[in-house]
């Protein structure tokens, strides 16, 4: 008896320390796995926290594999562990889902929000201003320097692109086809978007503006087409350097072409040589050219720059004046004359 109850005793020893190794044993599973999960979740966390959010670009191409995006982002220092990135689309299902662009990422944004914005394809945008009084030739510099379009691609479009616009209709195909028509302002664009597509946006906002001014109905009883209108506004735009001399310079140019008078525009000249020079010189103005407006009567046969709103407003709200020449002087003002002795005395004063 003393025996049976020696081995019971044991035995409920046994299952004891049975269930005590058992209970430890979970015990510790858990913590592996709550580690784990801790260890995974943290690595998946923002490399530095909310107020150390300075932006970092990057470009993810074509075709690139999670490993490939994950390799990207570890090396701007925007993830902390790529393996864990791999793993984590993985389990997501979403390694094949990462979209190729261009991206702006923060150094407080976790894995799964970097991983969000790859699937939407939320690319970083490029804010651009295109300068009142550029040329068709200096926005397409300017574009190029920026990464945006490739010049030749862009330079074609220009000459002989497809764009459904009524102010298009009639002119000719070739270089200078669009001058004056791309709208200078400021544009938000995304690096995928096509030659194409910024050319059409410009024009777009052209469009609207001319629209919105309600441009062609004030253009009627002056009798200007509304190409012959931004020829004279792209004048004035290159012409003036102080904004309130705008509608008087477009009042001069409006009573030279009633009086049959040649314009004589400089900025004409500087377009006709295709650079801007400093000074012009007598030899300049013989260039042969149908921009050069001190041999042609009239307007040139299209704009020279792209002028902006105050210039196209300049020319439908012209001064009414007897003037009829101007000069600059040192200040970029312009010193204003009815007949040809006042201004060349003001040239002996302004410009020697």
């Amino acid at each position: 008896m003393d025996k049976v109850k020696q081995l019971v005793t044991v035995f409920f020893k046994r299952v004891e320390e049975y269930k005590r190794a058992v209970i430890l044993g979970f015990t510790g599973l858990m913590l592996v796995f709550l580690s784990g999960g801790l260890i995974f979740s943290s690595f998946l966390s923002p490399v530095k926290p909310s107020g150390m959010s300075d932006p970092v670009s990057i470009t993810i191409p074509q075709n690139a594999s999670s490993a490939h995006v994950a390799q990207i982002l570890f090396k701007k220092g925007l993830i902390k562990n790529s393996l864990i990135f791999i793993l984590y689309t993985r389990l997501k299902g979403i390694d094949d889902r990462l979209r190729a662009g261009s991206y702006e990422f923060r150094f407080d944004q976790s894995v799964p929000d970097i991983t969000n914005q790859l699937i939407q394809g939320k690319q970083s945008v490029l804010k651009i201003t295109i300068p009142e009084g550029y040329t068709v030739g200096q926005i397409s510099e300017l574009l190029s320097r920026k990464g945006l379009i490739r010049m030749n691609i862009f330079l074609r479009e220009i000459e002989s692109g497809n764009f459904n616009y009524d102010f298009l209709e009639d002119l000719p195909q070739g270089p200078c086809r669009l001058e004056g028509y791309l709208f200078p302002d400021t544009y938000y664009l995304s690096s995928n978007v096509s030659e194409h597509e910024i050319i059409n946006l410009m024009l777009h906002r052209f469009a609207e503006k001319v629209e919105s001014l309600n441009y062609r109905k004030h253009l009627r009883p002056m009798g200007f087409t509304l190409h012959q209108a931004i020829i004279i506004a792209s004048l004035v735009e290159k012409e003036v350097k102080v904004e309130e001399e705008l509608p008087l310079v477009a009042g001069i140019i409006e009573n030279r072409l009633r009086k049959g008078m040649p314009l004589q525009v400089d900025a004409t000249i500087q377009y006709a040589l295709g650079s801007q020079r400093p000074k012009l010189y007598y030899k300049d103005l013989e260039v042969d050219s149908p921009y050069n407006t001190y041999k042609i009567n009239g307007l040139p046969p299209g704009p020279i720059a792209c002028p902006g709103e105050a210039s196209l407003l300049a020319v439908v709200n012209p001064v009414s004046t007897e003037y009829l020449y101007y000069v600059a002087k040192p200040d970029g003002a312009h010193a204003f004359a009815e007949t040809l002795g006042e201004h060349n005395a003001n040239k002996l004063k302004y410009q020697r």
